[in-house]
């Protein structure tokens, strides 16, 4: 395990490419460890968006007359996947992006939301926005802790949540006016086969693959 005399030391912080949605927040700094002495300085780049440190990620669901699961995927803009991926680069073969995502519905805790009571509004929201159902703040199951899906370059957390819905009380998507929801649209999956088709590289998305896992297993334990 690591070094616990080993600290940071901050000589430098600074906030680079502002103006957009995102930023990139500079440490430069080194380590000082436990004999006193210090390591060379080095820089520490991570992702800063000011909007809202962490997400919700909304796992919509229902049971068919057969006792199968549907999870509610939602498809969208990922622009950076296509202009900011070179799929030549990467280590095994995949199809190069074209910019549009299928994932859960997800958005921003904003800094208004503050405890559970703000993550389950917030969630309320975002399961009506991007995924088009009205839910009850008290009928979404947390799924758990938060997680770090990119630890090295984002300090934000997705925290997971999960509602049963009635399919047939799909309301048309009203979006939040950004150019970049337009053309966004919704569909139904089987569970196993969400999951079977992340595996195999179909849904490549890991928030989408951690929340549904999750809500098979809080299926699992609730029978």
């Amino acid at each position: 395990m690591r070094d616990r005399a080993l600290t940071f030391v901050i000589d430098r912080d600074q906030v680079v490419g502002q103006g957009g949605f995102l930023a990139i927040r500079r440490l430069h700094m080194h380590n000082r460890r436990g004999d006193g002495s210090a390591s060379p300085g080095f820089v520490c780049d991570f992702v800063h968006r000011p909007y809202g440190q962490d997400a919700v990620v909304i796992v919509l669901w229902h049971r068919d007359a057969t006792g199968a699961i549907h999870v509610l995927l939602r498809e969208g803009m990922r622009p950076g996947l296509a202009f900011g991926r070179d799929p030549a680069r990467a280590p095994l073969p995949e199809p190069a992006g074209d910019g549009w995502l299928v994932e859960l519905p997800a958005g921003i805790v904003e800094a208004g939301d503050v405890g559970e009571a703000g993550l389950r509004a917030r969630a309320v929201a975002e399961a009506l926005e991007e995924g088009g159902f009205a839910v009850a703040p008290a009928a979404l199951v947390l799924l758990g802790a938060g997680s770090f899906p990119s630890p090295g370059t984002v300090p934000e957390k997705f925290y997971f949540v999960a509602a049963e819905v009635d399919p047939a009380a799909q309301r048309p998507l009203p979006s939040d006016g950004s150019p970049m929801e337009e053309g966004a649209g919704t569909g139904w999956w089987t569970l196993d086969a969400a999951i079977a088709a992340a595996v195999a590289g179909a849904l490549p998305d890991g928030k989408t693959e951690l929340g549904l896992r999750r809500l098979r297993d809080h299926l699992a334990g609730a029978r």
